[in-house]
């Protein structure tokens, strides 16, 4: 072997020898989301408010800002209002229409009233405009595409404020309840909960027999259960009963 040759295999042994360098992590952004950026359409009354809230989104690297005309590929609409109005419902009930997207509002006033209609509608979170700095704006659409909701603690108050109404003027005389269940549904399983048979139950519920086996059958069919053990174990496991 020459000694060019002998050179050449030293020089890549020590090659070979030579402590890789890691590669330095790229630097993220501390409040992005793991599963990549969140597309957004955003929606204003106002070229002033359009303007102003999507050089707020754009700034950040957590967010992909959706052009007018693709508007309808966004995870999440955006709409920004002076208050809710009818124009804004209409604009609601729009985007209701496209299930592939979650809808969020940002408003200047908002009165409790209006919650039943932004329930009906769909929208999934609401910010008032006076605390929708952009980092609050960001927490708002990430909340919003993980599947969250997010609302002022003042109007979850009055929320559940509605929920409580809703159960003793509407549902409750009608033996309905928000649940999967109606409250003779989830009483008869209730019963056989605690190992009491068809007859037993009957004579417990004041209801024929033939009355309890059909509504144990439809509560089965319409949960896709097989039997009474398994809608037990459903309705325990989704605090029904």
């Amino acid at each position: 072997m020459t000694t060019t040759d002998m050179t050449k295999t030293r020089a890549a042994a020590d090659h070979g020898r030579r402590p890789s360098i890691p590669e330095q992590p790229t630097a993220r952004h501390p409040h992005a989301p793991r599963g990549g950026r969140v597309s957004v359409a955003v929606y204003a009354e106002d070229l002033i408010l359009q303007t102003g809230m999507a050089q707020q989104l754009r700034l950040r690297p957590e967010i992909e800002l959706i052009p007018e005309e693709e508007a309808d590929r966004a995870q999440v609409s955006l709409v920004v209002v002076d208050l809710v109005n009818e124009a804004t419902v209409q604009l609601l009930h729009r985007l209701q229409r496209n299930t592939s997207t979650r809808v969020g509002l940002v408003v200047g006033s908002f009165e409790a009233s209006a919650l039943q209609t932004l329930i009906e509608y769909g929208v999934a979170a609401v910010l008032r405009r006076g605390e929708a700095d952009q980092n609050r704006l960001v927490h708002l659409v990430t909340a919003i595409a993980k599947g969250e909701g997010v609302l002022p603690g003042d109007l979850l108050g009055k929320l559940l404020d509605h929920v409580s109404s809703l159960h003793r003027t509407v549902l409750d005389p009608r033996g309905l309840s928000l649940s999967t269940l109606t409250a003779r549904e989830a009483e008869m399983i209730r019963l056989v909960s605690e190992g009491y048979g068809t007859a037993e139950i009957a004579q417990k519920t004041s209801y024929s027999e033939r009355t309890v086996k059909n509504v144990l059958h439809e509560v089965a069919t319409r949960l896709d259960l097989r039997n009474r053990a398994h809608a037990v174990g459903y309705a325990m496991r989704h605090g029904l009963i």
